[in-house]
């Protein structure tokens, strides 16, 4: 049965097609790997099953998902084409964070919220921009498919790699981006759809058909760029959604398979600041906000957190797992923190990033990912140095990080 945006898209792409100056313009289906599809959100869309019509739909990323434009053409598709479903769109997007963070909040900002049905995914350009090393991204990628997965067997899951610059040198220079890979190695060992933006815009430029300085303009995308963003997503679903016949029986939970990776941070979760063992420099502030101008980022405002100003301020958490970090918030006052697991040496982080003299960054500090399970303490201490460029010798712990 064929839908209305089945037909839109034919009918604007051939119109597409006759414009075109050389008729070669690249198919998007080029750049799709389908594997698993979407099978089992396409089953209870087609079938005529009396099963319950609502699904909900989730988006975890960074800024470029977060922001007006794919992602809400997205939720126009699905409810200008199945307007008897009840749609709920969770807005998972939160710009500057990656895999990591991602890795950490599936279950606070999207599993807690009830069953979803399908998960859009993508890390690829913070997990870049944010220097994530490749055995992290790994541990952070198979561990949110596995969180996902064991949270609701049946859920669809389509990864993302989008696109930016780097990105694209790497491409001209005959190299796979070590995200894509990534991404890639993931989608292909859980049989998940992915689809390779960062190539498809990549391509398409070599091929003539825009430019990136004239037509997508950034990796926030123009509006060019996210309507190319959509129509790719839009012909993945719509070829998922072209099988013979769709039958009830053929809802079915996905297969598990052992992890690549024995570390993936799979029970990854928020620890409260108040579990922390704190001497007298810290203090909980209810309602953070800053008072020295700087932006902020949604979730990382009016919130709890932990905060000390001085150096030499300590504190421990005891946990139970085999990860353990924290999120901050880092702003042109941030300082170095000292850390040592089970009694063990100091080591020391800096606080402070290329963003934080104009913004109050989300930043998420991965201390150890292989410890060995069981009861572990973490002691934090707030060094006498600071970096150069900052302020001051300031802490923000808004959460504790975890994996169980």
């Amino acid at each position: 049965m064929y839908r209305t945006s089945l037909l839109l898209l034919i009918c604007s792409t051939l119109s597409f097609i006759s414009l075109a100056q050389p008729a070669s313009r690249l198919s998007s289906d080029l750049f799709h790997q389908h594997r698993g599809g979407t099978n089992n959100t396409m089953e209870r869309l087609y079938s005529n099953s009396s099963l319950k019509k609502e699904i909900t739909i989730a988006y975890l990323g960074g800024s470029i998902t977060n922001m007006n434009g794919w992602r809400n053409k997205v939720d126009s598709f699905f409810r200008a084409d199945f307007p008897e479903f009840k749609f709920r769109f969770i807005n998972a997007g939160i710009p500057s964070l990656g895999s990591l963070p991602h890795s950490f909040r599936l279950q606070r900002d999207v599993l807690d919220s009830g069953r979803i049905d399908l998960l859009f995914l993508e890390a690829a350009v913070n997990d870049h921009v944010n220097g994530t090393d490749s055995l992290t991204q790994v541990r952070t990628l198979e561990g949110i498919i596995r969180h996902a997965r064991k949270s609701n067997p049946y859920i669809d899951i389509v990864m993302m790699s989008f696109a930016d610059p780097d990105k694209t040198k790497d491409y001209d220079e005959g190299r796979i981006p070590v995200e894509v890979i990534n991404h890639e190695l993931i989608a292909t060992h859980y049989n998940l759809p992915s689809i390779n933006l960062a190539k498809e815009v990549h391509d398409r430029m070599r091929n003539g058909e825009f430019s990136w300085e004239k037509d997508f303009k950034d990796l926030h995308p123009s509006p060019f760029g996210q309507q190319l963003y959509f129509n790719s997503i839009q012909s993945l679903l719509t070829l998922d959604s072209l099988k013979p016949i769709f039958v009830l029986s053929r809802i079915e939970p996905h297969l598990l398979p052992a992890p690549l990776n024995p570390t993936a941070f799979e029970r990854g979760k928020y620890v409260a600041i108040g579990k922390a063992r704190k001497d007298t420099a810290w203090t909980i502030n209810p309602d953070w906000t800053p008072t020295d101008g700087l932006n902020t980022r949604k979730g990382f405002v009016h919130v709890p957190m932990l905060v000390t100003t001085t150096p030499g301020a300590t504190l421990k958490l005891p946990f139970k797992g085999t990860a353990v970090g924290i999120a901050i918030v880092s702003g042109k006052d941030a300082g170095i923190i000292e850390y040592s697991i089970d009694k063990g040496p100091f080591r020391q982080i800096d606080l402070f990033t290329q963003w934080s003299k104009s913004l109050h960054l989300p930043w998420y500090v991965l201390f150890d990912g292989s410890l060995k399970r069981g009861k572990h303490t973490v002691q934090l201490r707030v060094s006498n140095n600071k970096n150069p460029n900052s302020s001051g010798h300031a802490v923000r712990i808004v959460h504790f990080l975890v994996n169980e």
